[in-house]
């Protein structure tokens, strides 16, 4: 029971409201208990992750969650913009603090389509793309991308549903028929009707994030690029910070903060990114999507960062000043998947941090994560692969551990995207794990597609 004089007499906002109670509301609230805030969650599985730090609501009792709580956020990409604007016509109303990050930016992040053609406005670049609301039309998008190609719902989606790849023009029609349905909204993914979106494909070489936090002032922070490894379509491994990038840092800054003073977003977002060659043979990026929430790619800053993302975000939602995003050692994130290692066996890895999400067992089911961070940063590749011995599901990373501390070769990202273009490029949403897409084009191609 909280005593009448728990808070500050000048701290108006006391409960944060948190759309979701999976890891990344838990890991939120966790974050919220030191800067003497209490959270409350909207979520309808009563026994989520996020209920051992505050009062779970089902989405029958919005009205009584809207009244516990003083300020709003979300965990989860896919909430209903409805839910969203309401609480942010609240705001509007003077009766609360805020919802944060806008509607707008869910809007986006809700639609390929319009994401790819904000960063095209933004001048970021992108991968060749076309919309698709007809078979004629699908038709001239492999004829002006060249094929292969990925056709998918601009809406909805997830674990690899809501895509077809598209190898030779006897794919064509059999792609339109299984998808076709979501221009009209009538298909299980979306009842929201959108066209289709067709993406090409360019030789990348590196999959990289980049999160910030921008504050109700406009500030922005910037934490590391990141390398991301995935492992049928889930993330399995982030290094902090990426090695061999500082080229690329302010390309990446550049495009986070004008994505993020575009939407007028408070938060922390997450931009997923590809290394690719421009026309001179000179490393770029190329954007990939937004996540307008906290991220999987950004657990390691809970420990390895001054401040982890979880706290700027906290900090940006009541409006205090956000913290250093600087990294404090090198680090790598592995994901559990599916099943509990012997905690024991973790722990008995110097430099181990454990983080279990209170999850049950399931196949492929993100239930902990784990951040190695030893005293000497030589012992992180032997310290992985002793962590990566005692993992039930190893996530892939026993078939080859590359040295963390030397970029992939081409020959070795080529093979990647192979194998995940024989996946038809998984995606998990639902688990803050987003499109991991191959691509293999040429600038022509951006500009035809562009025509």
């Amino acid at each position: 029971m909280t005593i009448a004089n728990a808070y500050p007499v000048t701290q108006t906002i006391r409960t944060i409201g948190i759309l979701g109670g999976g890891q990344l509301g838990m890991m939120l609230a966790q974050a919220a208990m030191p800067l003497g805030y209490q959270c409350v969650f909207l979520e309808d599985s009563a026994d989520c992750p996020a209920s051992l730090y505050g009062r779970v609501f089902s989405s029958e009792q919005l009205d009584a969650f809207i009244e516990a709580a003083d300020v709003f956020t979300l965990e989860f990409e896919n909430t209903p913009t409805a839910t969203v604007q309401q609480l942010a016509n609240l705001s509007k109303s003077g009766s609360k603090q805020g919802m944060f990050p806008p509607t707008i930016a869910l809007d986006i992040a809700q639609d390929r389509l319009k994401e790819k053609q904000m960063f095209n406005s933004l001048d970021i670049a992108t991968v060749p793309f076309v919309s698709v609301s007809s078979e004629a039309e699908l038709q001239q998008a492999c004829n002006d991308l060249g094929l292969p190609i990925v056709l998918k719902t601009s809406r909805g989606g997830y674990d690899g549903k809501g895509q077809f790849v598209i190898r030779q023009d006897s794919d064509i029609k059999a792609a339109w028929q299984e998808l076709k349905d979501a221009v009209t909204g009538k298909g299980t993914l979306t009842q929201t009707p959108a066209p289709l979106i067709a993406e090409g494909f360019i030789h990348f070489s590196r999959e990289l994030s980049i999160i910030a936090a921008r504050g109700q002032n406009g500030e922005v922070r910037c934490y590391d690029l990141v390398e991301n490894h995935h492992h049928q379509g889930i993330l399995a491994k982030t290094q902090a910070p990426a090695i061999g990038t500082s080229h690329l840092f302010k390309q990446a800054t550049d495009a986070i903060t004008n994505v993020m003073n575009h939407l007028g977003y408070v938060g922390v977002m997450a931009l997923e990114l590809f290394v690719t060659k421009d026309a001179r043979g000179n490393d770029t990026l190329i954007a990939n999507e937004i996540a307008p929430r906290v991220h999987n790619s950004g657990h390691w800053s809970i420990e390895g960062a001054v401040t982890s993302q979880f706290e700027n975000h906290i900090r940006a939602v009541v409006n205090l000043p956000l913290g250093d995003t600087d990294n404090v050692y090198p680090a790598i994130m592995i994901n559990v998947l599916g099943q509990y290692p012997d905690i024991s066996e973790v722990l008995n890895i110097d430099g181990v941090h454990y983080h279990s999400y209170h999850k049950a067992e399931r196949d492929d089911r993100k239930i902990a994560h784990i951040t190695l961070m030893p005293n000497d940063v030589a012992d992180l590749e032997p310290a992985l692969a002793k962590l990566v011995a005692v993992l039930p599901n190893k996530v892939g990373l026993d078939k080859k551990v590359m040295p963390i501390n030397h970029p992939a070769t081409a020959e070795d990202s080529l093979t990647t995207a192979k194998v995940k273009a024989d996946a038809e490029n998984r995606e998990s949403l639902a688990n803050d794990d987003n499109e991991q897409q191959n691509f293999e084009s040429t600038n022509s191609k951006v500009e035809k597609a562009k025509k």
